[in-house]
C-alpha cells in the first residue's frame, strides 16, 4: 500500500507542476474582477500545469480549472460554517476567498489572489436568490477536507475516446455515481453539486413527460467539466480585458467645465475653485460679441 501511494503521490505531483509559463501580460484586469465579484459567482481558469494541459484536451476548451467564489469570510452568514471554514483556513476579515477542489490538495479555501497572474472569467448564475447562494457555499464549505478525484479526469478520457481504441469492458464509473457515497470530488463535480442542491440548472437535460409537458433531469455531476459553466445558458459570462476598447470610461466624457466657474445667474453655489464666480458680463461687451455672432454677408453673382 506504501508503494502505490507513493507512485501516486508521484504521478499526482508530476501532473500538478507548472510547465507553462506565465503571460508577460495577464489577458484579464484582476483589479477590475476583484471589484465585481460576487459571492456565488463561478471562476474559471485557464491553468498552466500539465492536468490542465490534459483537461483542455478532453474538453476543447481554454477553461482547465474552475473555483466557487465566496467573497469575505463576514458574506456568510451561517456562523456555523464560518466556523467550520476557519478550521482548514485563517481568513483574513478582508481577504476575498474561493473554494475549489485542487489537484494533490483535495477540497480547499484559497485566497482570490492566488489566480492573480492568471487568464480568468466570471461565469454568473442569473437570477439566484441571496439564500441559495449561501445554501450553495454552505454546501461546498461542509465538503472541505476531502481528497480531489483524479479517476474522473482518466474516466472522462475514456469516455470521450472512440470504442476502436479503449475496449467495452474498461467501463466508465462516471455513470455509477452515487452523491451520498462520493468522498473525492474534482473542480467542476464540487461546484456542479453545489448548485443542483439548490435546483439550479447548469446543463441539464430537458425531456417531455408523458402529459407533454417539459421537465429538466439533472446531469451526473461527474460529467461536468469547467467549460460548461462557459456553456451554460443560465450563467452570464462577464469579462474585463485586461485592455478596453475605449479609452476612458463614459462618466469621463461628460461636457464639464474644467475651471469650474458659476455666473451669478446660477447663484451663490460652491465651486470646485471656491467662491470666485465670473464677473457680470458689461453692456459693451455684450453689443461686441452680439455683432462677432452676426452671421458673415452672403454675396451673390450674377452673369
Amino acid at each position: 500500500m506504501k508503494l502505490l501511494q507513493k507512485i501516486r503521490d508521484i504521478v499526482v505531483g508530476w501532473l500538478a507542476a507548472e510547465v507553462e509559463k506565465p503571460r508577460d501580460l495577464p489577458l484579464a484586469d484582476f483589479e477590475r474582477i476583484e471589484y465585481e465579484l460576487r459571492p456565488g459567482d463561478v471562476i474559471l481558469i485557464e491553468g498552466r500545469t500539465r492536468i490542465s494541459r490534459v483537461i483542455r484536451l478532453i474538453t476543447h476548451s481554454a477553461w482547465s480549472h474552475a473555483a466557487l467564489y465566496m467573497g469575505r469570510i463576514h458574506d456568510i452568514t451561517d456562523h456555523a460554517m464560518r466556523d467550520h471554514l476557519l478550521k482548514f483556513y485563517n481568513a483574513d476579515p478582508d481577504e476575498q476567498l474561493i473554494i475549489e477542489s485542487f489537484l494533490g490538495l483535495g477540497i480547499i479555501v484559497a485566497p482570490l489572489t492566488k489566480y492573480k497572474d492568471e487568464h480568468i472569467r466570471i461565469c454568473r448564475p442569473k437570477g439566484i436568490s441571496r439564500h441559495d447562494v449561501q445554501q450553495v457555499i454552505g454546501y461546498a464549505i461542509n465538503k472541505l477536507g476531502q481528497e480531489y478525484d483524479i479517476r474522473q479526469v482518466f474516466d472522462l478520457a475514456r469516455f470521450l475516446l472512440p470504442w476502436a481504441i479503449l475496449p467495452r469492458r474498461w467501463l466508465s464509473s462516471l455513470f455509477s455515481y452515487r452523491p451520498s457515497t462520493s468522498i473525492r470530488e474534482s473542480c467542476s463535480s464540487l461546484i456542479a453539486e453545489a448548485f443542483q442542491s439548490v435546483d439550479f440548472p447548469i446543463l441539464p437535460v430537458v425531456q417531455r413527460a408523458k402529459d407533454q409537458s417539459m421537465q429538466l433531469v439533472q446531469r451526473s455531476p461527474r460529467l461536468f467539466t469547467p467549460s460548461d459553466f462557459d456553456y451554460s445558458p443560465f450563467f452570464e459570462i462577464i469579462k474585463y480585458p485586461i485592455i478596453e476598447l475605449s479609452d476612458a470610461p463614459a462618466y469621463r466624457k461628460l461636457p464639464w467645465n474644467k475651471e469650474g466657474l458659476l455666473s451669478d445667474i446660477e447663484g451663490k453655489v460652491y465651486t470646485p475653485l471656491g467662491e470666485k464666480k465670473l464677473e457680470p458680463a458689461k453692456e459693451e461687451t455684450l453689443e461686441k460679441d452680439k455683432k462677432d455672432e452676426e452671421p458673415p454677408k452672403v454675396f451673390e453673382f450674377f452673369d
